[in-house]
């Protein structure tokens, strides 16, 4: 593919160019005669400008892969490939302009690296901090001559999008695959015996055993101690409640809360499938966005993952009186919902306090926020000043109303879960089988 270039001079000619002003205004200073040297010496140097520039050579192919799907917070990459047909270079810089989710500041710049006949490469990581689609806008190249006086460049448009998807890493990691294999809730469906509510059989009682459970009339029948055992519940319903206003869109750890929030949902969501559980997202901020269909088979995972990458952020308060009324008016039977929210202020607090009232009247709710390790940061720094100390007694205070909200959630009969990010996806799977033991769904 033959390119056409535009010629420019490089930093190194700008460089030249100052050193040389002085001694042509010395020059027209001392040797009044000689003014005609100036402008020669302009004119040379640009003549070294284009020279330098055309013996770089010229830009036979040159390609950016993009990998049109990454996750949000994990490693993308784009790679720059160049070709140039002769000539000699000293350098090779790409640069990429794209959507700010995807570059930070919407822009990046690298050297290229040389290869065998003629071809320079470089391959560019990134981090996408935000899901949905972000594009990859246009791309430069510029390449120097042998002197570094000249250069060309190249501008060239590339319109391509970029998927960025929910984080499934740790759906993924071999430690949650291994439990999955080796645990109750195994690859295979089979019964799940224990504490739960639909009776199964007898067993002989062994120590250790609950003594609860010791059927008493068959044990007599029989002159020796047997335990009743139940079987789990299956078949129920989950929902998982994203709240994606303003406090929710704030980063912890590098990433917004609602996207920590996504990926455990996910991941908890994987280990229902696997358990025979049903599965449903809701999203909502002033008012209901997302609302899927229940998925009941682990092979229609990608169905709640690409409703998961639809969760749009918003600046914006979140509406839990009209949210939750919905979601509890689509219900049809008794479920448990997992709302993921958090919250700036009592006043927020309170709505959502008395809309969960109201859903957990005939569902099992289970309320999951994220540790605002910044509040604990600055209660806990050390009052050197007095700026600090003020900055150290508002957090303090807006720590204990925090507290104090999730004590009056427990009052009413919620689970919380507070933990740190990278936390909540383990606390949350723990909850969940903790609930589906019991049999406290149905």
């Amino acid at each position: 593919m033959s390119t056409r270039a535009t010629l420019i001079p490089t930093p190194r000619a700008a460089l030249l160019v100052a050193a040389a002003a002085p001694v042509a205004l010395l020059l027209a200073v001392f040797v009044p005669g000689s003014w005609l040297a100036a402008p020669a010496l302009g004119t040379a140097v640009l003549a070294l400008v284009v020279i330098d520039a055309l013996l770089a050579g010229r830009a036979e192919d040159v390609r950016l892969t993009i990998y049109p799907d990454v996750e949000v917070g994990e490693e993308g990459w784009l790679q720059l490939f160049a070709k140039f047909s002769r000539g000699l270079r000293s350098k090779v810089d790409g640069a990429i302009a794209s959507d700010e989710r995807l570059l930070p500041g919407g822009r990046a710049e690298h050297a290229l690296f040389p290869l065998a006949d003629g071809a320079w490469q470089v391959a560019i990581a990134y981090h996408p901090t935000r899901r949905g689609t972000g594009e990859i806008e246009e791309m430069w190249l510029r390449w120097a001559g042998p002197l570094g006086l000249g250069a060309r460049q190249l501008r060239k448009p590339v319109e391509q999008d970029v998927r960025v998807w929910p984080n499934l890493a740790p759906v993924r990691s071999p430690s949650l695959q291994a439990f999955l294999r080796n645990a109750e809730f195994g690859l295979i469906a089979r019964r799940i015996r224990g504490e739960g509510t639909m009776f199964e059989a007898l067993a002989e009682y062994e120590p250790g055993m609950d003594r609860r459970r010791i059927d008493w009339k068959a044990s007599s029948r029989h002159s020796h101690l047997y335990v009743k055992e139940y079987e789990a519940e299956r078949n129920n319903q989950i929902v998982f409640a994203f709240d994606c206003g303003q406090a929710m869109c704030e980063p912890v750890g590098g990433l917004p809360r609602i996207d920590r929030a996504v990926t455990a949902a996910l991941t908890t969501a994987y280990v229902a499938l696997k358990g025979g559980d049903k599965v449903a997202l809701f999203g909502f901020a002033a008012r209901p966005e997302v609302f899927t269909p229940f998925v009941t088979d682990a092979r229609d995972f990608r169905r709640l993952q690409q409703a998961a990458a639809g969760l749009d952020y918003h600046a914006q308060e979140p509406n839990f009186t009209l949210a939750l009324a919905t979601l509890a008016g689509r219900l049809q039977r008794r479920s448990l919902v997992v709302v993921f929210s958090d919250f700036t202020d009592p006043t927020s607090a309170q709505l959502m306090i008395e809309s969960i009232g109201r859903l957990t009247k005939r569902h099992l709710v289970l309320f999951v926020t994220m540790q605002d390790e910044e509040l604990d940061g600055m209660a806990q720094d050390d009052p050197r000043d007095l700026q600090r100390l003020a900055m150290a007694v508002s957090a303090d205070a807006l720590l204990r109303q925090r507290a104090l909200v999730l004590s009056q959630l427990r009052a009413m009969g919620v689970d919380v879960i507070e933990a740190k990010h990278d936390r909540i996806g383990t606390r949350l799977i723990d909850a969940y089988l903790a609930i589906k033991r019991k049999g406290a769904i149905g």
